[in-house]
Order: C-alpha cells, then sequence, then structure tokens
C-alpha cells in the first residue's frame, strides 16, 4: 500500500528525475483549527506522507483524514462520519508548485506554492504562503492555508451553523530526508 501511494504521489508531482533531486516527508503534521463561539474545533494528524523535487520545485501531499486526532473522541467522531465523511472520501490530496524557489540557497526562503487541493472529491486551487529551509538533512516546509468549508461541500448541520466558523485554518510541517528506494 505505501509503495503505491509513493508512486501515486510521484506521478501527481511529475516526472521523477534524479534520485538526488527527490525528498520525502513520512511523518509530516497537518493540524487544522477552527472557531466556535461555543468550543474551538482542533486536531493535529502526524501520518501525513509527502514528497518534494528541488529542482522541478514540485511538491504531493497526501492526507489520511481518519488520522487526525482530536482532545474529545465526539469531535472525532463527527468529523469523520457528518462532516468529511471520511468512508468515502478516505485522503485529502494536494500537489502544487513552488514559485521563485531557489535550491542552491541555504537561506530560509519565504515563497508561494501554487496548486490544487482536493478535500471530498472537490478541487480547488490554492495558493499557500511557505518558509522553506535548507539543511543537511534535507528541507523544512511549513506554511498556513485557510479553507473555506463551503468551497469543499462540508455540510454543517443548521443549528450548529451559526456556531461554527466558516474558515478553517490548517497549518503544515514537513521535514524532508533524500528520497531512498
Amino acid at each position: 500500500m505505501n509503495k503505491f501511494l509513493l508512486v501515486l504521489l510521484f506521478s501527481i508531482s511529475g516526472s521523477v528525475t534524479s534520485q538526488t533531486n527527490q525528498y520525502i516527508e513520512r511523518q509530516g503534521q497537518v493540524t487544522f483549527f477552527s472557531y466556535t463561539s461555543v468550543e474551538n474545533i482542533q486536531a493535529t494528524n502526524n501520518q501525513v506522507l509527502s514528497l518534494f523535487n528541488s529542482e522541478s520545485q514540485e511538491i504531493a501531499v497526501s492526507i489520511l483524514m481518519r488520522a487526525f486526532v482530536f482532545k474529545k473522541s465526539l469531535m472525532h467522531e463527527h468529523f469523520n462520519e457528518s462532516y468529511i465523511e471520511s468512508d468515502l472520501y478516505p485522503k485529502a490530496t494536494f500537489s502544487g508548485k513552488i514559485k521563485g524557489f531557489d535550491a542552491s540557497d541555504s537561506e530560509p526562503q519565504t515563497r508561494m506554492i501554487q496548486g490544487d487541493f482536493t478535500l471530498k472529491n472537490t478541487t480547488k486551487p490554492v495558493e499557500i504562503k511557505a518558509t522553506i529551509s535548507k539543511s543537511a538533512q534535507g528541507y523544512t516546509i511549513s506554511g498556513t492555508l485557510d479553507i473555506m468549508i463551503d468551497d469543499y461541500d462540508i455540510k454543517v448541520p443548521p443549528l450548529l451553523s451559526p456556531n461554527i466558523s466558516k474558515k478553517i485554518e490548517v497549518t503544515f510541517n514537513f521535514n524532508y530526508a533524500p528520497y531512498e528506494k
């Protein structure tokens, strides 16, 4: 299954060139936060798979929806069964390209990543401001993205609608290491 996902991610991110330019993150972190007047909703997923090609500047991400951890089990249940419908839509994906990235620069770079984010079989173009840092081990890419729930057909019951934010803040942090077959 893992090898299938890697092949899928490489195909999403474009053709594979020299392996020295390929980086992988197997336990990336994605957190989302939504303000509500009753109780804030926050969850973290530490099982995010991502690939990064420093030469082509392409990045691909696969997020298992059931891997999000909530403080309360009822929130986890509602998220997976009612809002995201994880049985029907088990993953969210992103594929895109970092604009103006210079792989030879060892200083941290703030760049825009343009690409397509897919959630619940709905794909929307997004632009993400990210920080990219190079180290001896690889790269770290982190940033924030705002998701509008209406854009991805996330249904909120009318009774709860006034209490739930229409915008969800998604933050991510990926520590890439060289990809080895």
